[in-house]
């Protein structure tokens, strides 16, 4: 169990080198990579998936370590239901033993377990472990880690703009009340901070269809590691590389 008091944790975030003003709050991961690792090796895709999972509880323990707000990971998108029904069916058995599993940590930690997606086409199983993880953690005080298990952006959005519409339609909201912080309020990350750092392992150039609306702003860091052989070392190396950065939100800095 990583020491996440206080003290230890201001000690690892001056490790890092750089100006504790300038680390992200929040940080997202877009875990690309598992199959190409497993088939560089002549393995069946789902031993690149095992090998993902171990990654997981070392990324979520640092991230913690290091005193970020919110770690945001995606785990299983609305569009990965294509994939090979065997795939499929191992990897929701994979969530449902890694929710049990990783219990502790995130109860040792104090961690807040927040569920991104739609629960309609998960396994009972699945919801089942999801739904205790997140009740044993809903008490915690720390770092909030999000798991974004069928989740795709647009959806969410969409069954925000519904919500918002239904708030009309009962006469609890006006339309024109309707603005950038009522939809934030609507998402499926509702009081968690925006993501200030999207990492994509795998050297993979685009969003995949997650937290469209919440990157708005975020810097991007694109790795051609592959997520298996993702480590502490290349976490931390992504967090550099964003305070090194000049964030402008659109305006103009320095001359």
């Amino acid at each position: 169990m990583a020491d996440i008091s206080p003290a230890a944790v201001a000690a690892a975030r001056r490790e890092l080198g750089v100006d504790e003003a300038r680390l992200p709050r929040s940080v997202a991961i877009i875990m690309d990579g598992n199959g190409r690792w497993a088939a560089q090796r002549s393995w069946p895709r789902p031993m690149g998936h095992q090998a993902g999972a171990k990654v997981v509880r070392r990324i979520v323990t640092e991230a913690a370590r290091l005193g970020l707000e919110a770690l945001t990971l995606y785990s299983f998108s609305i569009e990965n239901w294509s994939r090979p029904p065997d795939e499929v069916g191992m990897l929701m058995h994979l969530y449902a033993e890694y929710l049990a599993s990783e219990r502790p940590t995130l109860i040792d930690h104090n961690i807040r377990l927040r569920h991104l997606g739609r629960r309609d086409g998960l396994p009972a199983p699945v919801l089942a472990e999801l739904d205790e993880s997140l009740r044993v953690t809903a008490s915690n005080t720390g770092m909030y880690l999000c798991l974004a298990l069928n989740y795709g952006s647009r959806a969410e959005i969409t069954d925000a703009v519904r919500r918002l519409a239904g708030r009309v339609r009962d006469g609890q909201l006006e339309p024109d009340q309707i603005d950038e912080q009522a939809i934030s309020a609507s998402l499926d990350s509702a009081g968690v901070c925006d993501p200030d750092l999207v990492i994509r392992t795998s050297g993979e150039l685009r969003l995949s269809n997650f937290l469209l609306w919440q990157v708005s702003y975020a810097e991007f860091y694109v790795t051609g590691v592959l997520w298996p052989d993702f480590d502490e070392a290349e976490f931390r190396k992504a967090i550099i590389s964003f305070a090194s950065r000049q964030r402008r939100f659109g305006g103009v800095k320095g001359p």
